[in-house]
């Protein structure tokens, strides 16, 4: 069974987004909700129709006081021509040595065409202004995936 951080403190991190600014947690504390989202990798079909669709929808999050963040062990230079190709209105964060994906128990084994590697398991993590995780997804299934986080964010903003 694996262990759930709902209810728990989220992990402090501190990781750069595209342009080199330093991202933590704690700017967002007291001020809003989080939507913290880990994907694999830049550029592939999945993590590309992830992020295009937190991207249709970012207006309704931000109108619920939330902001979206996703995390993956791309480059700085690779998130930036993520962004730049797809209008992404978010920011990506680089977790090159995956210490917030190990915070957050989403850096896995896995296993694809008969070889293993460690990578990242599609997973998001919704942490309110507290700073406490309020709910979590993981191994995240893309289709759908962005309506349900927004409709769990309704729910609690009601």
């Amino acid at each position: 069974m694996e262990k759930t951080l709902e209810g728990l403190s989220a992990p402090d991190f501190a990781l750069k987004d595209k342009d080199g600014k330093t991202v933590s947690l704690e700017d967002y504390k007291g001020k809003s909700y989080v939507v913290l989202y880990f994907y694999p990798k830049d550029q592939t079909p999945g993590c590309t129709t992830q992020a295009c669709d937190f991207r249709d929808r970012n207006s309704e999050f931000e109108a619920l006081n939330a902001v979206i963040l996703g995390v993956s062990p791309d480059s700085a230079a690779s998130h930036e021509k993520f962004t730049d190709k797809h209008g992404l209105p978010f920011r990506l964060l680089v977790d090159e040595e995956h210490e917030a994906a190990e915070a957050y128990g989403v850096w896995k084994l896995k296993k694809n065409f008969g070889r293993e590697y460690m990578g990242i398991e599609r997973s998001t993590f919704l942490i309110d202004p507290t700073g406490t995780v309020v709910k979590e997804w993981r191994k995240v299934s893309v289709k759908g995936h962005v309506e349900e986080a927004l409709e769990t964010l309704k729910e609690l903003t009601n």
